[in-house]
């Protein structure tokens, strides 16, 4: 069946930001979403997609740059998917997170508040990761345009794609030649992987026959610039033991900023190694970083901030709202407070608020993390379960701090806390520049 043929708007001017990344207008009244623009923009639009509350977009023309508009530093924007406001100034990506802030807790919570504090924003605004995945492919990905303009897909070279899945596709890879979210290291070994790969006849992955040796890499730093590296191979070890060696030796030997040198077999059907033996190649099985003097140990399987500087300055916010002594009662003054950290994770801000606490209890539920907590001396996006909710509610601890990379979800507990608390204290926090993320804390006090 043919399909049919949607409209083309001529003029547009982009009014606003939306979830994901995306800009939007109203056209005929209708919320329409537009990747790849900002507010300001004057395009041609040709919609892709039109439902009854709303309709998608894509620009065929940039007829007029918003003032505001900027260049995006990385050769694949537009196409990798990730860091989506580039092209958006960071002062201006900033205000559009406050809003956000605003949006979801008056909109979501329509409960009393206090004024928003300003964001906090990040001090580095590229290079401020300390994690990165790839994944490795038998076949690249390329954009339609690009094979196109080639003359045919017969006329790319498409093998060896090393980089980042394209979003909502789990069998298409974008071979990435440059990525400024790490420092340059992360690019050099990337490259050099891939290199070797060739020039040695080591196989990528296919997603579909489950074949090929090499699967994926997970980078990780800490404040020294030490490195771990994982790499995980799709078929069994024991079969390619000669030409693992010699791999991961040239990477030893090429660079020794890697301090972890580790390696997985993964032969399941995701890409996932949170129930898989990760052995170590050379050096130890983490890395560390420290904070106040506090140390902390980061696994191949460790969740930690992947701001590393930004996250210091959420745990202060934390640390803060916690303690801060103007509304406790007397009793509190004298005495330190008992703390419990709930979906502790790694335990990191239960360790960095423990100086000021008279006892900190972590609650987790995932055993790894456990484990990594118990050696280092948040809540998840979904929000907390009802139940805790209903816990929090019977116990009614007079103070609550309430720390969410997820605004709306957190709006929503916020709603069913109001019975209640109320809130006393916002601080947006930025830890993720060039995205539409944004980190909040709340400070609540008991009514």
């Amino acid at each position: 069946m043919k399909k049919k043929n949607l409209p083309i708007y001529e003029q547009v001017e982009i009014t606003g930001v939306a979830a994901e990344g995306k800009a939007l207008v109203r056209i005929n009244d209708i919320v329409t979403f537009v990747p790849n623009c900002v507010p300001g923009d004057i395009v041609d639009l040709q919609i892709t997609k039109k439902k009854h509350s709303f309709m998608e977009a894509k620009v065929l023309r940039l007829v007029t740059p918003s003032p505001v508009r900027c260049e995006a530093r990385c050769k694949h924007f537009g196409v990798c998917g990730g860091c989506k406001w580039q092209i958006l100034p960071y002062d201006e990506q900033l205000k559009y997170k406050q809003q956000q802030i605003v949006d979801n807790l008056t909109r979501i919570g329509k409960i009393e508040l206090p004024e928003i504090s300003p964001i906090l924003g990040s001090k580095h605004i590229y290079e401020y990761r300390n994690k990165l995945e790839f994944t490795c492919a038998d076949r690249k990905w390329f954009p339609w345009e690009v094979i196109e303009a080639a003359g045919g897909l017969d006329k790319v070279d498409s093998t060896y794609g090393l980089g980042f899945h394209i979003p909502n596709c789990f069998d298409k890879v974008l071979d990435i030649e440059e990525c400024h979210l790490m420092p340059d290291i992360n690019n050099r070994i990337r490259n050099a992987v891939r290199e070797y790969a060739r020039t040695h006849g080591l196989t990528f992955y296919n997603e579909h026959t489950h074949e090929g040796l090499l699967r994926n890499l997970i980078l990780r730093n800490n404040h020294k610039g030490e490195l771990m590296l994982v790499v995980s191979f799709g078929e069994p070890i024991i079969n390619n033991q000669s030409t693992i060696c010699n791999f991961l030796e040239k990477l030893h030997e090429d660079f020794p900023e890697i301090v972890s040198l580790m390696y997985v077999e993964n032969t399941k059907f995701n890409d996932t190694i949170g129930d898989l033996e990760v052995k170590t190649y050379f050096g130890q099985d983490h890395i560390m970083e420290t904070m106040e003097g506090l140390q902390f140990k980061v696994g191949p399987k460790s969740f930690y901030q992947t701001n590393t500087e930004q996250a210091y300055e959420l745990y202060k916010v934390a640390r803060e709202f916690a303690f801060e002594p103007h509304s406790l009662n007397t009793h509190s003054l004298n005495t330190k407070p008992l703390v419990y950290d709930l979906y502790t994770g790694t335990g990191t801000i239960a360790n960095f608020v423990a100086r000021q606490a008279r006892q900190v209890i972590g609650i987790e539920y995932v055993p790894e993390a456990i484990e990594d907590a118990k050696v280092n001396s948040d809540p998840p996006r979904a929000g907390m379960h009802e139940d805790v909710v209903n816990v929090i509610l019977n116990a009614a601890p007079q103070r609550i701090v309430y720390v969410s990379c997820n605004p709306a979800t957190q709006a929503r507990d916020l709603a069913l806390l109001d019975a209640k608390y109320r809130v006393t204290r916002v601080q947006p926090v930025d830890m993720f520049p060039h995205t539409q993320h944004v980190e909040n804390v709340v400070q609540l006090e008991l009514k």
